[in-house]
């Protein structure tokens, strides 16, 4: 990347964006579309060309070793669009009171041309993630093929791994540390390139802690059919390596151990949040702190994705979701927002800013189930079950007699049926619901 200077006029506004993943990439696009005019500066440490994510634990696992993981757009499309794309570069830090970030090679042995020592920004977007949790278990940091997933570079460590031992796969057995949609996904993948794969989950169950006990239930029934092990209340206490033989184990709490040629931890993730710490903003549970602008406790500073705590009008004030839909929302509302505040200042008006309102939806893929979901359960207090055969099933999720939550399997009709509901807050008969033989259209 070259820069086109650090210098800027003084009637040109400047957007800067750490993180190149959905929300970052998503936010600068839209800057454009509403037609802010100043600069676009969108910085990662990430070498790649920006890619989707969530193909990496999945379907991009079974792809060939070299193929490059789907671009979220194409290079040409931010040279169109006038947005200066920093890869392989790293926020070091922010000065909030002068507006300006500091930025180095994220590589050390990577030379940037023309890198400035300070960039000054008039808005500076945070997009900063999360990163995979590696529990401190003795022995896991140090083990043979400890991997994690969350980016390019994890994807093909894993997917160099099982070219390497293409030949003696059936015997390769992969541990899984965590059965949350990571985990499960992961394990899903590694199965279908045929490894052995044990899934280890310290819960009394699988997604316990984003999924009903039904959805659990017929996603563990999937995995087990397809050759995957599946072990809960098990707490992994050491990674051990036989001094003789060489052989790895993962230790648990029962003192049963299981051989592991490679272990992969899904246990979960820890935010990003060191740069808006470093610069003061109001923080939460090491979230940031974000107003339904996405405006955070600093004026000209805004965060999306990954990396906020914000206000959810059913889901109160402190509400963090870790997806792509709400990396996407919410980069559309700061892109807004920020063109508002721009184009406002040419006129000294004050705008009416955009409010953050979407009701989140989910997704994952494992074997030949489809997981989508539409809401969030944690205010629910009853649920229908819906079984529409022995492969699709969806559940749905009331507060009394408000539909607020549907988890669909292979149910798309479910899925969306029951999103419209919930935004137009449709009545829905519980008892029709549950007859899985009812066309589920002629409930609404």
């Amino acid at each position: 990347m070259v820069f086109q200077g650090p210098e800027t006029t003084t009637d040109q506004d400047v957007c800067v964006i750490v993180g190149a993943s959905h929300a970052g990439v998503n936010c600068a696009f839209e800057l454009r579309k509403q037609g802010f005019e100043g600069r676009v500066l969108l910085i990662d440490a990430d070498p790649h060309l920006p890619y989707h994510r969530p193909p990496l634990s999945k379907a991009f696992l079974n792809t060939p070793l070299n193929d490059a993981p789907p671009p979220l757009k194409a290079q040409a499309a931010y040279e169109r669009a006038g947005i200066e794309l920093v890869l392989g570069v790293k926020v070091n830090d922010i000065s909030a009171n002068d507006n300006t970030i500091s930025v180095a090679a994220a590589d050390s042995s990577t030379v940037h041309d023309a890198l400035p020592a300070a960039i000054t920004y008039t808005h500076l977007v945070l997009a900063t993630g999360a990163r995979p949790i590696v529990p401190p278990i003795p022995g896991l940091s140090t083990a043979t093929h400890c991997l994690v997933m969350r980016n390019a570079s994890d994807a093909y460590a894993l997917k160099s791994l099982l070219e390497e031992k293409q030949p003696v796969l059936p015997d390769f057995h992969v541990v899984v540390v965590g059965a949350g949609y990571i985990g499960l996904e992961a394990a899903a993948s590694l199965r279908k390139a045929g490894a052995k794969v044990t899934v280890i989950e310290r819960e009394k169950r699988i997604l316990a802690r984003v999924a009903s006990e039904a959805v659990s239930t017929h996603v563990a029934s999937r995995h087990e059919e397809q050759g995957v092990t599946i072990l809960c209340e098990r707490n992994v206490q050491a990674v051990q390596q036989d001094a003789d033989t060489g052989v790895q184990t993962v230790v648990c709490d029962n003192d049963i151990a299981y051989r592991a040629d490679a272990i992969l931890v899904g246990v979960g993730v820890r935010i990003n949040g060191e740069l808006a710490a470093q610069a003061e903003l109001e923080m939460n549970k090491g979230a940031v702190c974000v107003d339904a602008h996405m405006q955070t406790s600093r004026p000209g500073i805004w965060a999306i994705g990954d990396c906020t705590s914000f206000p959810q009008r059913e889901y109160g004030e402190n509400t963090h979701i870790e997806s792509v839909q709400n990396a996407l929302e919410q980069a559309k509302v700061a892109a807004k927002n920020i063109h508002l505040l721009s184009a406002a200042a040419q006129s000294n008006l004050l705008p009416a800013l955009v409010d953050y309102a979407a009701t989140p939806w989910f997704w994952s893929d494992q074997f030949d189930m489809k997981l989508q979901m539409v809401g969030l359960v944690g205010l629910a207090d009853n649920q229908v079950v819906r079984v529409e055969s022995d492969r699709a099933l969806s559940v749905w999720h009331f507060n009394g007699d408000k539909l607020i939550s549907v988890e669909a399997i292979n149910s798309p009709k479910a899925y969306v049926l029951g999103g419209r509901a919930i935004n137009n807050n449709t009545p829905v008969d519980k008892a029709k619901l549950q007859d899985g033989e009812i066309n589920l259209a002629t409930l609404f």
